[in-house]
């Protein structure tokens, strides 16, 4: 297990937001945890001298470009890229310096896995580069794919058919807990435990994380094998764990 970092990215600048709030249609939805005042490329060049590759930026809407770019360009195939990605931009962000390209809702039309857009993409970038993002909400005891800023709930279950279904086209796959996400106030385990013992490719999770012990906690959860992203939580975006303290953890662990 490793940890990922993250850029996520509104209207230009690094924010952390509460998970399924970012609704277009309504702007007044939007609860933000953490707007920085740091460019977006100071971040990408924070973790690659911290020697921490395979994190991701992702934007959050329009208005991202110059900024997304920017992250990307500070660190060469650092870091993956997300937000509106389709077999037709997909090679640009990769040029830009996008070690991967991540997908949610070109993939999952109209509520379901469109093979052919799939197929598309794995043709333009290689499933080599490509990461399939099946964030996800629960509803009647089970995690659905969301799609849309989160905010629509498509048919396809997380579980371990659909996550053995993608495992050849892609890889790797990014979670979010989206009901926890942003929220600080514990985990998903039930999904964590989910993903470790049937993602048949590297994965990682991300929601709820409120403390240092978390990292532990996905560790055994996720019998090694789920790796994690800490956004609102981490002292760099105006959280109570240590960035510094995350990098020793990581440095006992390898």
């Amino acid at each position: 297990m490793r940890f990922r970092p993250c850029i996520d990215l509104h209207h230009g600048k690094v924010v952390q937001i509460v998970g399924g709030s970012l609704d277009e249609r309504s702007a007044a939805s939007l609860r933000t945890n953490f707007v920085s005042t740091r460019a977006p490329d100071d971040y990408a060049r924070l973790y690659r001298d911290a020697q921490l590759p395979g994190g991701h930026v992702i934007s959050l809407g329009g208005g991202n470009q110059s900024a997304a770019l920017a992250a990307l360009c500070a660190w060469p195939l650092g870091m993956q890229y997300g937000g509106g990605v389709n077999p037709d931009n997909a090679p640009h962000y990769l040029d830009a310096g996008a070690s991967h390209v991540i997908v949610t809702s070109y993939v999952f039309s109209a509520g379901r896995i469109d093979a052919d857009r799939l197929a598309q993409l794995v043709k333009r970038v290689g499933r080599e580069r490509l990461v399939l993002d099946l964030s996800c909400r629960k509803r009647e005891g089970r995690y659905y794919v969301v799609t849309d800023r989160w905010q629509t709930f498509t048919e396809q279950e997380v579980n371990a058919a659909l996550l053995e279904r993608l495992g050849d086209n892609c890889a790797e796959f990014l979670v979010h807990g989206v009901d926890v996400e942003g929220l600080k106030q514990g985990i998903e385990e039930e999904l964590i435990v989910l993903l470790g013992e049937h993602s048949p490719l590297p994965v990682t999770y991300a929601g709820g994380v409120s403390r240092l012990a978390d990292l532990d906690r996905v560790q055994g959860l996720g019998q090694g094998r789920v790796d994690l992203t800490i956004g609102s939580a981490l002292d760099i975006f105006g959280g109570t764990v240590a960035f510094a303290e995350v990098l020793a953890w990581q440095a006992q662990q390898q």
